[in-house]
């Protein structure tokens, strides 16, 4: 089995970005769209960004955003890489200039190889199990038998933890594994017990 990556998502404290950097994360999301519990100001992601090691990504999220305000993000916060979560079509999410990954909402996407098709550039295809319209980090998984055959790498997300992820990266083997609620005090708030906990289990998983 590949190595599977890690991504944090919901990031908002630089002290959780730096403990998540030391256990080995692979990325860290910052939530971009206002109607979220997780939202940050571009400028405060921007110091936290700028601190963090090399070789590590931070991902821009965005749902329904207007473009003024993702070119924005991109001019302060200076993100690696874009994820669209709403009902963006191919030109929201390909006219930026950046890699970009596309979520899926498997709560109401039955068939998501049609679904895929029409973001033929995304450089990956984020799964999770909000309904279209819908924000993630509810903390609630779909259906894991549900594994499409996609070109482009998978990103498992939706109500994962560590006493789940392992059963889910074996069921699903995805190409990274995307985590919100599951290492979270509060919204917004990482808990370094949780994150450590949920990188452990991971990295148990590859040796199954």
């Amino acid at each position: 089995m590949n190595r599977v990556r890690t991504k944090f998502c919901g990031i908002t404290r630089s002290e959780d970005a730096q403990f998540a950097a030391a256990i080995g994360v692979d990325a860290l999301g910052f939530v971009f769209s206002r109607q979220s519990r997780r939202f940050v100001e571009p400028q405060a992601a921007a110091r936290i960004i700028r601190e963090l090691p090399p070789l590590l990504s931070a991902v821009a999220l965005f749902m329904d955003d207007e473009p003024a305000w993702i070119r924005q993000v991109i001019a302060i916060a200076r993100p690696q890489i874009l994820q669209f979560h709403g009902n963006e079509i191919l030109a929201d999410c390909a006219s930026h200039g950046l890699p970009y990954l596309k979520a899926v909402p498997m709560a109401t996407v039955t068939d998501v190889a049609s679904y895929a098709a029409g973001f033929p550039g995304a450089a990956g295809f984020l799964l999770d199990a909000h309904g279209s319209g819908e924000a993630g980090g509810q903390g609630v998984p779909f259906d894991w038998s549900r594994r499409p055959q996609l070109a482009r790498p998978l990103i498992l997300a939706g109500g994962l933890h560590a006493q789940n992820v392992g059963e889910a990266i074996r069921r699903m083997q995805p190409y990274a594994v995307d985590v919100s609620s599951g290492i979270e005090s509060a919204p917004g708030i990482k808990d370094a017990t949780r994150m450590q906990a949920f990188i452990d289990a991971v990295r148990v998983s590859q040796h199954e």
